[in-house]
C-alpha cells in the first residue's frame, strides 16, 4: 500500500514516513536501508567531520538510488561548507535540527535542494515558512533528545492550522495506527528515530538495543541535567549520577568528556566553547553545561557506538517502551503500511 501525500510529492519517496537524523545512528547503512524500503532517510551530520560526512554521502549514494536527505546543525561553525557537501554531491533534502539562516535556505533553494527544519513550537514553525522553507517536521514532547513540554496531539494541529506548507509529526510515532492518526490532524507523514533505531538495519550495538526493548514507558525520562537544556533519554546509571553530582563534580566530568571529544573530533577548544556558547545563548546554563552541551555527542557515541551503557546516554522516545522486536527497515515500512492500511478501512463510514 502507498498513500500519497504532500510529503511523498515533494521528496519523491514512495511512503510518507521519515527516519530522522539521530547522531551516531543514522549513518550510511541505516539511510540506505531506509531509502531503499520507500522512507526518507536522513544523514546525521553532527557527528561527522566534513570529510566524514562527504565519503557517507557517496556510500549512500552507492547503496540506493532513492532520495535521502543530510542533517545540518544550523549553528555549527562550518554549516556553510556541510550545505555546499549537500549541493555539490546532489542530496535532495536538507533537513536542520534549528531554524536555518535566510542566507542558507535560499542557497539550498536556488540549487534545488528540498529544505525541512525540525520545529517544536508553532512560532517557530511561522517563521521558518515566512523564510522560505518548504516543509517542516514539528515534534512533540514525547520525542527523544532535545524536546519540548507540549504533547503532539495538541503541537501538531496548532502547526499545520498555521502553516501553508507540508507538516510531518514527530513524537510517539511507532506504528500504521499514529500514521492515521497524524494523517488525520493534517500531517503530511510522520517521522521517527527511537522505531528504526530498534531495527536490524541500525548499527547500535545490540547490548543497547536490548536496554532499548527492555524499558517500560517509566523508564523514558527526561532531564536537563545532561546538558541543561530538557532531554528525553532511557534513565541509566550516568543520568542517576548526573542527577546526583554536585556543580565540582558536574564540571569536571564535563571537561573529561570534553577532551575526549576534542580528541575525537580535532576540535579546537576555542570551537567546542564556541558551540557551546551558541547553545547557552538565551539559556541560564552553567559553565559544566556549556561544555556537556559542546560534546554531549560523545555521550551518545558511548552508548550508541561503544555499546558502554554505564557510560553514555540513550536518548529516546517514550515509544522505546512499547518497543519490543527489531525488523529490518524494510520490514517496518511494509508493516506500518499494512497496519495503516487496516487502520482507514477499520474506520467507520458516514452512510
Amino acid at each position: 500500500m502507498t498513500i500519497d501525500t504532500a510529503l511523498t510529492k515533494l521528496v519523491g519517496v514512495r511512503h510518507p514516513l521519515v527516519q530522522t537524523g539521530m547522531g551516531w545512528v543514522a549513518g550510511p547503512r541505516l539511510v540506505s536501508a531506509t531509502a531503499n524500503a520507500g522512507a526518507l532517510g536522513i544523514l546525521a551530520s553532527a557527528t561527522m567531520t566534513v570529510d566524514q560526512l562527504r565519503s557517507a554521502v557517496r556510500e549512500v549514494k552507492s547503496r540506493t538510488d532513492a532520495p535521502f536527505g543530510v542533517n545540518v546543525r544550523a549553528d555549527a561553525g562550518d554549516a556553510a561548507e556541510r550545505v555546499g557537501i549537500v549541493i555539490d554531491e546532489g542530496v535532495k533534502v536538507a533537513s536542520f535540527a534549528l531554524a536555518p539562516s535566510r542566507e542558507l535556505i535560499a542557497r539550498l533553494k536556488d540549487a534545488g535542494v528540498v529544505v525541512i527544519p525540525s520545529v517544536g513550537a508553532r512560532r517557530h514553525a511561522e517563521k521558518v515558512a515566512a523564510w522560505g522553507v518548504d516543509a517542516v517536521v514539528v515534534q512533540g514532547g514525547e520525542g527523544g533528545g532535545h524536546t519540548g513540554s507540549v504533547a503532539t496531539t495538541v503541537l501538531l494541529p496548532q502547526v499545520v492550522d498555521a502553516v501553508d506548507i507540508p507538516v510531518v509529526a514527530a513524537g510517539g510515532f511507532h506504528d500504521g495506527r499514529g500514521l492515521v492518526a497524524a494523517l488525520a490532524y493534517g500531517a503530511a507523514g510522520v517521522a521517527m528515530g527511537t522505531r528504526f533505531l530498534l531495527t536490524s538495519d541500525s548499527t547500535v550495538p545490540h547490548p543497547v538495543k536490548a536496554r532499548y526493548l527492555a524499558a517500560a514507558v517509566q523508564d523514558v525520562t527526561v532531564t536537563t541535567k545532561v546538558d541543561g537544556l530538557p532531554h528525553r533519554m532511557l534513565r541509566s546509571e550516568l543520568v542517576d549520577t548526573l542527577e546526583r553530582s554536585g556543580r565540582a563534580a558536574s564540571l569536571w566530568r564535563a571537561v573529561r568528556h570534553a577532551a575526549a571529544f576534542r580528541r575525537e573530533t580535532g576540535m579546537s577548544w576555542a570551537a567546542m566553547v564556541r558551540d557551546g556558547l551558541a547553545m547557552k545563548h538565551g539559556k541560564d546554563l552553567t559553565w559544566s553545561q556549556v561544555l556537556l552541551a559542546a560534546n554531549t555527542p560523545m555521550l551518545l557515541r558511548a552508548a550508541m557506538v561503544d555499546g558502554r551503557t554505564d557510560l553514555g546516554v540513550m536518548a529516546s522516545g517514550q515509544v522505546a517502551g512499547v518497543i519490543d522486536d527489531l525488523p529490518s527497515c524494510a520490514g517496518l515500512v511494509d508493516r506500518i503500511m499494512a497496519e495503516a492500511q487496516a487502520a482507514l478501512h477499520g474506520l467507520p463510514h458516514p452512510d
